[in-house]
């Protein structure tokens, strides 16, 4: 026997070991998954069914999802989250980003003193500051418009942090040589920085875009029509009737997280890319 192959033999946990890893694992992944499959067997369930003990409803119905879609305004709910994510997302990944190089790579008066105020944002309760953003979107005329869902989302302290730590790792040599080559400053932010930092902009694009569509206080305050709901908001409305239709809250909260869910697998990679890249600095 080679002494790669004793190592490995040494190293090896020994099989009861692996055995009760993976069933530690499949406990977990249970407990996990236990209220999603509860959820979704009780969006085909009737509202006795659900109310029951049992687990399996005595009959399936596809009444939720039909009555989901044609009974209330779902759709547009589910419109009014996509365009506000996606925009916060884009602007605030934008300010965060450009805001970032600023911070990594410019020297100017007060950047110390700037940059642990917004640090020390990051503390500030979020409810604390509704009151003084909502008088200043009314005095603006921005009550019950996509804009005042969308700019509290615009300027992200913590997205911010994330791309000053990450574009601090890039070598300030591109930097000068570009500029010998004639490049603007734009040009080296938009051609130069961008490219390098996609790792951390993923990271701070899908943060900013599940902090915006899960937002329930802002857009309960601001929006005062139903069909400028939110997600979030219009489910909610639909458990607080008088009768709840817990079949049909169950089958909003299951498509609602499917983008969700979606954008996150496909961005995974420059999520944990992004952060574990951003904590240590060359």
């Amino acid at each position: 026997m080679s002494a790669g192959e004793r190592t490995s033999s040494v190293n090896d946990p020994p099989p009861i070991a692996q055995w009760l890893t993976v069933g530690a694992l499949l406990v977990l992944l249970s407990v996990v998954l236990m209220p999603w499959a509860w959820a979704l067997v009780s969006s085909f369930k009737v509202r006795s069914d659900i109310m029951s003990p049992g687990f399996w409803p005595r009959r399936w119905v596809t009444d939720n999802y039909f009555r989901l879609f044609s009974e209330t305004f779902y759709l547009r709910w589910l419109l009014n989250s996509v365009v506000v994510s996606v925009s916060a997302m884009a602007i605030g990944t934008l300010f965060g980003s450009m805001a970032g190089f600023a911070f990594a790579k410019y020297e100017f008066r007060g950047k110390t003193i700037l940059f642990w105020i917004v640090i020390g944002s990051m503390s500030i309760p979020a409810f604390t500051t509704i009151i003084p953003l909502f008088g200043w979107m009314a005095r603006f005329g921005l009550i019950n418009t996509y804009p005042a869902l969308i700019l509290p989302f615009a300027a992200s302290a913590f997205g911010l942090f994330l791309m000053r730590q990450y574009i601090s790792t890039l070598p300030d040599e591109l930097i000068e040589a570009a500029r010998i080559d004639g490049c603007s400053e734009f040009r080296i932010f938009w051609s130069i920085i961008l490219p390098l930092a996609r790792p951390a902009l993923g990271t701070v694009a899908i943060l900013i875009f599940i902090a915006s569509w899960n937002s329930f206080i802002w857009p309960l305050v601001m929006m005062r029509s139903e069909d400028m709901f939110t997600l979030p908001v219009g489910i909610a409305g639909l458990n607080s009737e008088q009768t709840p239709e817990y079949g049909m809250v169950m089958a909003a909260a299951l498509v609602s997280c499917v983008p969700i869910v979606t954008v996150f697998f496909l961005m995974q990679r420059q999520i944990i890319s992004g952060l574990t890249r951003g904590a240590v600095k060359s």
